[in-house]
């Protein structure tokens, strides 16, 4: 019986250990940043003052900053992911499921491919017949509006999605926005309904298991098939992109694998899926290259400007991420958004084309509010103008709260604790800061 406290004292050093463990090691070590992705860590480690301490600040933010940088957050987030992976085929990525054979979905898309998402047939009509306004507008000044429609992986891939998800199809936004391009006469691209007709006799996959977006070989066809629509809607030449040499792999490459990525698990899946990397080639024709073409996307667009499209093929063209973020800036080591710019001189003076690229996941929000503030700005620029004066200053705080990690990641877990959209909970705390209800 006297040996029991030395055990029990044992015991109690080995938890005190492992419990200071991690503390001890965040004193020591300099760098505790975790490698996680689509994570938001406070990178900054808060300043303490007497302002941030009496008010609470302080205590607040290093809480966030310790419990983001303490020694074994890497590894403790990497092995709960594994564990999900494993045992309930469930990945820890907001907004993202697995389906048959280790496919990946965002479960958005496949509400898309299935019509949950449908904002009805008035809304949309309302839209096209504001997006021929602002088409016919745009013409009077030689810049041409083209809509592309850009496919999804649920709808694309359907027989991999898990079957609690399938019923029959009424319609769907995409199919909606169609037949209002058409009945309007708004200039647009299918390139939905192309990739199902390649579908049945594709050489290599279009879309990748690990990836959310179309695979890098399915990338280069679609922009292939735009610059040549462009030439035609604009009866210009543009350069043109070409490969002669293709390298098939079976692991998966760059964006390929960006939900891959984002699933940050201790020891990746294997790759049984043979995905083709065409080695593009862009001609050098300076007389060709100077068609300026501005894109506004959501992330489907970020493949083509990886490989080089806007400097190579569309005169240096800016992409504007999701009607916001401009790239490239155009003022150097600043991050310049689209509120910022002059709207009417960028569509009529800077650019010959204007084109709109949106998955159908994202049709549900196309163009995000380009058509309504291009729609005023051309019916009624007074109420437009002093619109965007209004929002000024509730703009640059959220400005301030995309670029700054810790209040980036309060807004990120807003929108989780509501189930609003990011932009929605950006916006709310823009307006509490600005004083706004």
């Amino acid at each position: 019986m006297a040996a029991k406290p030395k055990i029990m004292n044992a015991h109690l050093w080995l938890a005190y250990i492992a419990i200071s463990l991690p503390l001890l090691l965040a004193f020591v070590s300099e760098n505790n940043k975790p490698n996680l992705v689509g994570i938001v860590i406070s990178d900054k480690k808060p300043e303490m003052n007497s302002e941030s301490w009496f008010f609470g600040a302080y205590q607040s933010e290093m809480d966030d900053y310790n419990n983001d940088h303490w020694a074994f957050k890497e590894i403790s987030v990497r092995l709960n992911n594994q564990f999900y992976y494993k045992a309930f085929n469930q990945i820890r990525v907001n907004g993202f499921v697995i389906g048959k054979d280790d496919y990946v979905f965002s479960e958005s898309y496949i509400f898309s491919a299935y019509g949950d998402d449908f904002i009805g047939e008035e809304r949309i009509r309302s839209q096209m017949q504001k997006a021929k306004v602002i088409q016919d507008s745009l013409k009077r000044y030689g810049v041409d509006l083209l809509f592309v429609f850009a496919p999804g992986k649920g709808e694309f891939c359907t027989e991999f999605i898990e079957d609690k998800y399938k019923h029959p199809v009424k319609t769907t936004n995409h199919a909606e926005f169609v037949k209002q391009c058409k009945s309007n006469g708004v200039n647009y691209l299918d390139l939905y309904t192309y990739f199902n007709l390649l579908k049945p006799n594709t050489k290599y996959p279009l879309f990748p298991k690990f990836g959310h977006h179309w695979s890098f070989y399915g990338e280069v066809l679609a922009v292939d098939t735009i610059i040549r629509h462009i030439e035609t809607l604009h009866h210009v030449q543009l350069p043109e992109i070409a490969w002669e040499k293709t390298e098939v792999v079976d692991t998966a490459r760059s964006r390929d694998a960006d939900v891959l990525k984002s699933m940050n698990l201790y020891s990746n899946p294997d790759q049984n899926m043979k995905l083709a990397y065409p080695e593009v080639l862009f001609e050098n024709d300076s007389l060709k290259n100077g068609t300026r073409v501005l894109t506004i996307s959501d992330s489907y667009w970020y493949g083509p400007v990886y490989m080089g499209i806007p400097h190579n093929c569309f005169g240096g063209g800016q992409f504007w991420y999701y009607f916001n973020k401009v790239v490239p800036s155009p003022r150097q080591g600043e991050k310049v958004e689209v509120w910022e710019l002059n709207l009417k001189e960028e569509l009529e003076k800077n650019n010959q084309v204007i084109m709109l690229l949106y998955s159908d996941g994202n049709l549900g929000a196309f163009g995000n509010t380009f058509i309504q503030d291009a729609y005023e700005m051309y019916t009624s620029p007074a109420t437009y103008w002093a619109r965007m004066e209004k929002n000024k200053t509730i703009q640059t705080y959220a400005k301030q709260i995309r670029e700054k990690p810790l209040l980036l990641k309060k807004a990120t877990q807003r929108s989780k604790d509501f189930e609003i959209p990011l932009d929605s909970a950006i916006r709310l705390d823009a307006m509490k800061m600005a004083g706004m209800k």
